[in-house]
């Protein structure tokens, strides 16, 4: 058993600044010179980027039904070693989704944060945290704590009305200057915010009340963990990593290391060339926002056609796969030609397509992972397989084949199946497909 002093950062919705209080707690223990591990729950690429800014640590997702409740345990126990604070911060609302933030911290014993925006509200705070509060008996419960106060006086109207026993942790204030830009899938990449740093100080420094504190310890017990086989050992996967194409979970990347893959990165904006590899591992991201650049680089868009030809296995999700497309759209109308591998072409749209957990049995086994996308694919392709979502009505994703490619929406968790995983890198498949034309 490991004990740590851990937080879950939890609100009643979206919107309400889980992530800037969870970015400024981290940065303010960091300055105190405390080694932080921040957690994202359920599958987020976004926010992760900005936590790891703020942590100075690789920042993994929180999910039981991803990845099963011992690897998660797992996760923990390992940052338990290694942290002297873990924080995690929630999704959506405290008691949303199939696993919800709730289920999460209720699991694992982790005190809840409840941040609430006040911007709009002065008694009727105290209302909304009794009810969060108190909505579940088992729930551990942290205490209150305000965002986007306009001030001393009314912070002190919030908290008037709260109930003996409930604990108002502090408050931030109102400032856009520690506001995060946003787009279409969430937050703006980390990297593409030039000032974040500086929000990010600014919100570590504005933070008030007993929320600065350590918590109190909690205790993590290990999980039991079954070795892995070196099944992918000796090769080389290389992984697509730039502006375009950074949406990538490091469980997925740690599986494939802890298999004996080689991992090495390239940028399909900028490099000339694709590295010797023996399989290529192209994830999302926004190549919508780089339609030119991409279409330009005809050496690595010949690379990755010969590459295919060559029989090596390619994974490719999401924006990955609309890299692979004949062609892609953004929102405003302009089109340019991708890599041509797959017949198709994908337009970006402003209403969401789809969203959700998913599960997808493929001849390799059964995988979980999660779709979220805005884009709408126009294919002559038959799907091979086809994903089911864990809520009713949601529709499935396609899954594309042709010989070692597999392409989709999906954004497969690995950890879900280790086998399933190493069997979609291996040199050596169980049967290679061809793409059927419908």
């Amino acid at each position: 058993m490991r004990r740590c002093p851990a937080r879950f950062i939890a609100a009643p919705a979206s919107g309400q600044g889980k992530t800037t209080v969870t970015l400024a707690l981290a940065r303010r223990h960091r300055a105190l010179g405390r080694k932080v591990r921040v957690f994202k729950a359920g599958p987020d690429f976004l926010d992760p980027m900005v936590l790891e800014r703020a942590a100075g640590s690789t920042v993994y997702q929180l999910d039981p039904w991803l990845g099963s409740e011992a690897h998660c345990r797992g996760l923990l126990y390992e940052a338990a070693g290694a942290a002297d604070l873990i924080l995690i911060e929630g999704a959506m609302g405290l008691f949303d989704g199939e696993c919800s933030g709730a289920d999460l911290a209720t699991l694992f014993g982790i005190p809840v944060v409840v941040v609430i925006d006040a911007s709009a509200m002065a008694q009727s705070f105290s209302a909304v945290a009794h009810g969060l509060v108190t909505y579940r008996e088992a729930l551990p419960v942290a205490g209150v704590f305000a965002n986007r106060v306009a001030g001393e006086r009314h912070y002190g109207m919030l908290t008037e009305g709260l109930r003996p026993g409930m604990r108002s942790l502090g408050w931030l204030g109102r400032d856009a200057e520690i506001a995060l830009p946003e787009r279409h899938l969430g937050l703006t990449q980390a990297d593409e915010v030039g000032d974040l740093d500086r929000r990010i100080d600014r919100a570590a420094d504005a933070l008030r009340g007993t929320v600065t504190e350590l918590p109190l310890p909690v205790a993590f017990t290990p999980p039991e963990v079954e070795e892995q086989r070196a099944l992918l050992a000796g090769l080389r996967i290389v992984v697509a990593r730039d502006a375009a194409f950074g949406f990538l979970y490091h469980a997925n990347l740690d599986l494939l290391r802890s298999l004996g893959a080689r991992i090495e990165f390239f940028s399909p904006l900028d490099d000339g060339r694709l590295p010797e590899a023996n399989a290529l591992y192209l994830g999302g991201g926004y190549p919508e926002l780089h339609l030119n650049r991409l279409s330009d680089n005809l050496e690595m868009k010949a690379a990755v056609r010969s590459h295919h030809a060559a029989g090596k296995p390619i994974v490719a999700e999401c924006g990955g796969m609309l890299y692979l497309l004949q062609s892609l759209t953004d929102v405003h109308g302009r089109s340019a030609e991708m890599a041509g591998l797959l017949p198709g072409h994908a337009s970006m749209q402003k209403r969401l397509a789809n969203l959700g957990l998913h599960g997808v049995e493929l001849p390799e086994g059964r995988l979980r992972g999660h779709t979220y996308h805005y884009s709408r694919l126009r294919t002559p392709m038959a799907p091979s397989a086809c994903s089911e979502g864990t809520r009713r009505g949601r529709p499935g994703e396609p899954v594309y084949r042709d010989g070692r490619l597999l392409a989709s929406y999906l954004h497969l968790y690995f950890p879900s199946n280790p086998e399933a995983a190493a069997r979609l890198f291996a040199a050596s498949p169980a049967s290679t497909p061809s793409p059927v034309l419908g």
